[in-house]
C-alpha cells in the first residue's frame, strides 16, 4: 500500500510555534538521555558495593543501551500514529518508574531490570526527529534537527552530574533529580506541546508502516551511514578514556576530561552539520565528513605525540557531528512525512547498535594483541568505504525541496 506523504506547511518554520516545539522537543530529549545514562558514571560505585565482576558491569551498563536502541522502532512507529506531544510526554512520565525504582535497587537482578526499563527513555531520539521535522520546511530541516540532536549532550550531563550529585549527598540522589526532572519535561511536553499544522496520524498498522519505511533503499542506507557517525560517536565517548590511559599513561580524571571534551564538541557540530547540508546538500556534507575521519582514524592508530592526537581526535569528533546532522536532514528531506517516525526508528536503532559494539570489538582485539592500532585501522577501513558509497552510490538525487 502506497503511504500518501503528510503535508508540512512551509510558514510553521518562521513561526514562534515551530521553536517552542524545537525547544520542548530538545530539553525533553536531553533529561530523557541524562536518565538514559545514569547506569554508567554509577558502574564503578555499584561494581565496588556489590562486588561485581567487570563482564557484569559491562552488561549492566550495556542493557540500557540495547533497549534504547531497538525501542526507537516501536517510539518512531508510534509517534508516526499518534503524534509527538502525546508520545513524547508518556514516554517522559513513564521512565519516572525506572528512575525510582533503580534508586532502591539493591542487587544485581534488580539493577538489570530497572536498566531495561531504562532503556525507553533512551529510544525518545525517535520520537524528536519526526515530530521536529513536521513543524520545519524543508531547507531549514537540517539545521532544526541538528539543534535537536544535540540533545544527546544529556549523557554529557550525567557523566558530570551523576557522579557528584552521589557523591556530595548520596547514591539516590541523582535518580531522585531526574525523576522530578522527567515528571516536568512529561507535563510541560503534555501542556504546552503542539503537533504541528496540517500533520496528520498515519493510518496504516505498525508492522505495515516499519516494514515500508525498512524497504526503503534510503532507509538502509542512512542506517548504516548513521551507524557510523553516531556509533563512532557513542564508542569513543565511552572507550576514549581507556585509549588514553593505555597509550599516554593519563590519570583517570584527565583521560576522562578529554573524553568529555569529544562528546561536547560532536554534540556541538551536529547544528552545523544539519546547516551544511541545507545549503549545500546532504551528500557531499556527509562525504566530506566520513573523509575526515578516515585520515583521523589513520592517525591515532599509530599513537602519535599527545598534542597531534589531540587534533586529530577533536577533528575526528566534529566531523562524526556533523555527518550525524547531515543524516538526519537527508533523511528529513528524501522520506515521505508519513514514514518519517518509522524510519527515523530504523536508522536511530542502527546508530544505538553502532555505539554497542565497537568497544567490544576495540577491547578484544586489545586484549589479543596488546593495541588499539589494529581496532583503529578497522574503523578507517570501514569510514573509506562509506565514503566511496556515499560519494558515488547513496540514494537517489537529493531533491532541492525535500519531500514534505
Amino acid at each position: 500500500m502506497r503511504t500518501t506523504p503528510q503535508t508540512a506547511p512551509r510558514a510553521t518554520g518562521a513561526g514562534g510555534g515551530a521553536t517552542v516545539a524545537l525547544i520542548l522537543a530538545t530539553v525533553a530529549f536531553a533529561v530523557n538521555f541524562w536518565a538514559w545514562a545514569l547506569l554508567s558514571p554509577l558502574g564503578p560505585a555499584y561494581q565496588e558495593l556489590l562486588r561485581l565482576s567487570p563482564g557484569e558491569v559491562s552488561i549492566l551498563v550495556a542493557v540500557p543501551v540495547i533497549v534504547g536502541s531497538l525501542g526507537r522502532i516501536v517510539l518512531g512507529g508510534l509517534t508516526d500514529r499518534y503524534g509527538g506531544r502525546a508520545v513524547f510526554a508518556v514516554t517522559s512520565l513513564l521512565g519516572v518508574a525506572p528512575v525510582v525504582f533503580l534508586a532502591f535497587a539493591e542487587n544485581y537482578p534488580a539493577l538489570l531490570t530497572g536498566g531495561f526499563l531504562l532503556g525507553m527513555t533512551g529510544a525518545t531520539f525517535a520520537i524528536g526527529v519526526p515530530y521536529v521535522n513536521a513543524w520545519y520546511p524543508p531547507e531549514r530541516r537540517g539545521l532544526a534537527l541538528g539543534i535537536f540532536g544535540m540533545g544527546n549532550i544529556g549523557t554529557a550531563i550525567s557523566g558530570f552530574a551523576t557522579p557528584w550529585l552521589a557523591d556530595a549527598y548520596g547514591r539516590r540522589v541523582p535518580f531522585f533529580v531526574v525523576a522530578a526532572a522527567l515528571v516536568v519535561v512529561g507535563v510541560v511536553f503534555w501542556v504546552v506541546g503542539r503537533n504541528a499544522p496540517g500533520t496528520r496520524p498515519a493510518a496504516e498498522p505498525f508492522t505495515t508502516r516499519f516494514l515500508a519505511a525498512a524497504r526503503l533503499r534510503v532507509t538502509r542506507e542512512l542506517a548504516a551511514m548513521y551507524a557510523l557517525t553516531f556509533g563512532g560517536f557513542v564508542a569513543f565517548g565511552v572507550y576514549l578514556p581507556l585509549y588514553l590511559k593505555a597509550g599516554y599513561g593519563l590519570t583517570a580524571p584527565d583521560a576522562a576530561a578529554r573524553a568529555a571534551g569529544f562528546v561536547v564538541l560532536a554534540t556541538l557540530a551536529r547544528p552545523a552539520g544539519g546547516w551544511l547540508a541545507d545549503r549545500l546538500g546532504g551528500r557531499p556534507v556527509l562525504a566530506v565528513a566520513l573523509a575526515v575521519v578516515t585520515a583521523c582514524a589513520v592517525v591515532v592508530a599509530f599513537t602519535p605525540a599527545l598534542p597531534l592526537a589531540t587534533a586529530a581526535f577533536l577533528a575526528m569528533a566534529a566531523a562524526l557531528g556533523v555527518g550525524n546532522g547531515a543524516v538526519f536532514a537527508l533523511l528529513g528531506r528524501m522520506v515521505p512525512g508519513p514514514m518519517v517516525g518509522s524510519a527515523t526508528g530504523v536508522v536511530g536503532a542502527a546508530g544505538g547498535l553502532g555505539g554497542f559494539l565497537p568497544p567490544i570489538v576495540m577491547g578484544l582485539i586489545y586484549q589479543a594483541t596488546g593495541s588499539y592500532a589494529i581496532g583503529l585501522m578497522l574503523l578507517a577501513t570501514v569510514a573509506a568505504a562509506a565514503f566511496v558509497y556515499c560519494r558515488f552510490a547513496l540514494g537517489a538525487k537529493e531533491p532541492k525541496e525535500g519531500i514534505a
